[in-house]
């Protein structure tokens, strides 16, 4: 028999969830919400490829923006989308939902001919099938006729190939047509075609999962017991019962006289935050060690974890835990009932699940507003035309990007706007998918003050941004500074990781510490860990040319010792010449931690001068800088190549 290359393919419902934020209130009145991909099957696929499994999904989405999330970031999680069909005809379905207290959870599913519904037999590859060790089926999609006979054929091959059938009874009663559209949050209505329905899946099934409720819908009884004996009677399966904050306890064989005599894993009692999703994580966390032969105990482990991480924070499948994460909490536990407000916690599971970003930097950064005005007034000229300007450098960085994706070289370029006179120059950068970071502080200050603090909230600030835009904050910030400025500076850096982390933006933070004292071999070091001990992890560090290799090792050091999920650390420029920076980038490619640059006084600023001057037209400039920047990406990736 052909060794599988995937772990599991996950059949049926795939939506676009809308969370409403307000917690507490009613549904009627949620105002703003957040959006995550939904649907049990696409939930458990995802949850288990954070646990590391290979994981695909079989499902329809729609052929629009809802669908193309959907797809892109089932692309990002990792899960194989070969089994994914883009339908023409039909919408992405959606589900809306709230938290009005910990017992009450509001849910509208628009799902009135969605796409995911539409799932036909046709669609179920015999050779997909067979290229994984299990499929999981869901209960739902077997109230539909078409879906469930996708299923039911998925079943025949999974069985024909030797592969194991995981079922998930996942019981909504307004998906069956026992409730209104109101009552999406309805977890049980007794119904005796239901029970007859499902009843006809679980010969077939090697592991049965499920609530009480949903055992009872299966078992065709309101006694737990009675309703785990009446699934024995049809099934061999191993009957996992999930209980909620008690954990779970399964049955792999001959069902005891007492739910307690089964096998049971460790409960982790938390605060309950939502429990919509938490089955799916804690189905990825059994799935976890029953696909890779753990004992029955730990699978129950995992899976009790994983749901209790569910249910202490918002969302359903972002809020998953990775393996690492979940390694992390049963090592070492947690502090807070809510799981949510442990920091140690967040931070894993904010680097373990942010989005793909490429391993080398290359960035010009024209970000800079207080020296660009200086160099129009020095010209003459209106503040106005520093936008045009900006719109020239992104065209430059956009040129050396494709020369270098025409000689094969795909490695990773980005650029540092502002959008006080960079707005349009930040839509074209989106145009050639650049990596974008932009500056929060206001130039020049120290202690360091955040623009956004004129205009308003920080958080709405950066809530406007595209998700993928990175926030920049510069501090010039020495070990030797007064007690008070550095605990000033402090409070603003960690206000700005604070916002960051809640609004879910990559955070760079930037350490210039040569203006203000002596920069030795353990100078940057010093600052870093200080920010370190405040509980300041960014993303991205951006820091000035070292003296020493001595200095790169004790920033290694820095990094490894306090955060090795650190993204790494890119080089800025200083206005020093193009020879010098391709000297230090010759001394810090030695460092580990170091993966790229972000210059940009010494690519622009001759093209600005003779710009706005009038000295050269816009082909020129956009040439000038292009010449730059090519000269420090060749440089940098020599310099690499000798490293």
């Amino acid at each position: 028999m052909t060794e599988p290359e995937l772990d599991l393919i996950a059949i049926g419902r795939s939506s676009v969830d809308l969370y409403g934020q307000q917690i507490g209130g009613r549904l009627e009145d949620m105002a703003c919400f957040s959006k995550a991909v939904g649907g049990c099957p696409t939930n458990i696929a995802i949850g288990a490829a954070r646990l590391g499994l290979k994981t695909a999904v079989i499902t329809r989405v729609g052929d629009e923006q809802m669908g193309r999330f959907i797809l892109e970031q089932l692309g990002r999680e990792g899960v194989d989308t070969s089994g994914v069909i883009v339908d023409p005809k039909r919408l992405t379905s959606l589900v809306v939902l709230g938290v009005r207290d910990e017992h009450t959870f509001p849910l509208i599913f628009y799902r009135t001919d969605c796409a995911d519904a539409a799932l036909d037999e046709s669609e179920i590859s015999e050779d997909f099938i067979a290229s994984a060790r299990a499929v999981v089926v869901t209960g739902t999609h077997f109230a539909i006729a078409g879906a469930a006979k996708a299923q039911r054929k998925a079943i025949a091959l999974a069985k024909k190939h030797g592969r194991r059938v995981v079922f998930d009874v996942d019981y909504r009663p307004n998906l069956w047509g026992l409730a209104g559209h109101g009552a999406g949050e309805a977890r049980y209505i007794r119904s005796e075609t239901v029970t007859s329905h499902l009843q006809t899946i679980l010969p077939d099934c090697d592991l049965v999962v499920g609530t009480e409720e949903e055992l009872h819908a299966a078992g065709g009884s309101e006694d737990t017991l009675t309703a785990i004996r009446a699934i024995r009677a049809l099934s061999g399966a191993t009957i996992v019962c999930k209980r909620g904050p008690m954990g779970c306890v399964v049955f792999p064989g001959a069902i005891p006289e007492s739910l307690e005599m089964g096998i049971k894993g460790p409960g982790f009692p938390v605060e309950v935050y939502n429990v919509l999703g938490a089955g799916d994580a804690f189905m990825a966390g059994f799935l976890r060690g029953y696909l890779r032969d753990e004992p029955i105990a730990t699978c129950c482990a995992w899976a009790n974890a994983c749901g209790a991480f569910a249910v202490s924070r918002l969302l359903c499948s972002p809020e998953s835990p990775t393996f690492a994460e979940l390694d992390y909490f049963l090592k070492h536990g947690s502090p807070h009932r809510a799981l949510r407000e442990d920091a140690a916690l967040n931070h894993i599971h904010w680097a373990t699940t942010r989005r793909p970003q490429p391993q080398t930097l290359m960035a010009l950064a024209i970000d800079h507003r207080a020296q660009i005005e200086a160099i129009a007034d020095e010209a003459g000229v209106p503040h106005g035309r520093i936008a045009a300007f900006k719109q020239l450098a992104v065209a430059a960085a956009a040129r050396v990007a494709r020369d270098m994706a025409d000689s094969g070289d795909l490695a990773g370029f980005g650029m540092l706007i502002d959008g006080r006179h960079g707005r349009e120059a930040l839509f074209r950068a989106a145009d050639h998918g650049f990596w974008v970071a932009r500056p929060l502080e206001v130039p020049g200050s120290r202690p360091l003050a955040l623009e956004t603090d004129a205009e308003g909230s920080l958080g709405a600030a950066l809530n406007e941004w595209p998700v993928d835009h990175v926030a920049k904050c510069l501090c010039f910030y020495h070990p030797d500074d007064d007690e008070a400025l550095k605990a000033t500076q402090e409070a603003t850096l960690r206000r700005v990781a604070l916002a960051c982390r809640q609004v879910g933006r990559e955070l760079l933070v930037e350490i210039i510490a040569s203006k203000h004292g002596p920069l030795g071999d353990d100078t940057t070091a010093q600052v870093m860990r200080r920010l370190y001990d405040c509980g300041i992890k960014p993303d991205w560090w951006k820091l000035e040319s070292q003296p020493s290799a001595a200095a790169w090792a004790a920033i290694d050091a820095a990094i490894a010792e306090n955060d090795p999920l650190c993204r790494g650390v890119v080089l800025l420029g200083l206005d020093a010449p193009l020879a010098e920076l391709e000297d230090a980038f010759r001394l810090a490619r030695g460092a580990a931690s170091v993966k790229g640059f972000a210059v940009g006084r010494s690519i622009f600023g001759a093209a600005a001068r003779d710009w706005f001057a009038g000295r050269i037209d816009d082909e020129a400039a956009i040439a000038a800088m292009a010449a730059r920047f090519g000269r420090l990406v060749q440089s940098w990736q020599q310099s690499g190549q000798q490293a």
